[in-house]
């Protein structure tokens, strides 16, 4: 059974950083595109970051140069950098794998939360 499990979300201050982790059982995701959303009160869940099996890295706009997508291949584990965050990174972060086209993933996280304070 695939699962995902977020975790280091928490409550930092605006300007502070913050390391997401999305640790991967149930099979290898190395060959996968793997990506984070997230969704804030009252808002649509929206794209953060992608990273394909190649490493390759596709970011929003809204988080371009501050946040950083990676991956441990030898640890199934994708993970989030995020830094210079602020009011406005407030939300449930979600990790996606296993990509099917059009910003839909076949498996999802829980999501962890993640709380910036101005």
């Amino acid at each position: 059974q695939v699962q995902l499990v977020e975790s280091g979300g928490g409550l930092v201050q605006a300007g502070g950083s913050l390391r997401l982790s999305c640790a991967a059982s149930g099979r290898s995701f190395s060959g996968d595109t793997m990506g984070w959303f997230r969704q804030a009160p009252g808002k649509e869940r929206e794209f953060v970051a992608r990273i394909t099996l190649s490493s390759t890295t596709d970011y929003a706009d809204s988080v371009k140069g501050r946040f950083t997508i990676s991956r441990d291949n030898a640890k199934n584990t994708v993970y989030l950098q995020m830094i210079d965050l602020k009011p406005e990174d407030t939300a449930v972060y979600y990790c996606a794998a296993h990509y099917l086209g059009a910003q839909k993933y076949r498996h999802w996280g829980q999501g962890t939360q993640v709380t910036v304070s101005s």
